[in-house]
């Protein structure tokens, strides 16, 4: 049986899509890393939770068809920021060249926007 399971799991690593411009941090470089560290000893591989393992592969296999997102489909292809796919890609890939101020920390940005409003001194309260 874990020779079965084996190949199922060697099947939806060829179907699963590598993305080029995520080195190192691609969901299928991932996948194909923990299934050769499950699966070591290839078809004669023992496998101690059979039932985990079968679950763990029918939800990869949902991600990999697309199932949810054919059966609940989106309205628009942006998220509430009105980033668009390309976009999203285009910032996840990694590729794109970061200015001096898209360098800050997201706390050094925080504290530089609020701090102009800081600079009109604290409000005081009335004194009775």
């Amino acid at each position: 049986m874990a020779a079965t399971r084996y190949r199922r799991f060697l099947k939806l690593c060829e179907e699963w899509p590598l993305d080029e411009t995520k080195k190192g941090r691609d969901l299928g470089t991932f996948l194909r890393q923990r299934v050769a560290a499950a699966f070591r000893e290839g078809e004669n591989t023992q496998i101690s939770d059979t039932e985990k393992c079968d679950l763990m592969y029918e939800s990869l296999a949902r991600m990999n068809t697309n199932t949810y997102r054919q059966r609940f489909p989106r309205v628009r292809d942006t998220s509430f920021t009105g980033v668009t796919v390309e976009e999203c890609k285009l910032l996840l890939s990694g590729s794109v060249q970061q200015t001096e101020d898209e360098k800050k920390s997201l706390w050094k940005t925080l504290t530089e926007r609020f701090s102009s409003k800081s600079d009109e001194g604290p409000e005081k309260a009335p004194e009775k």
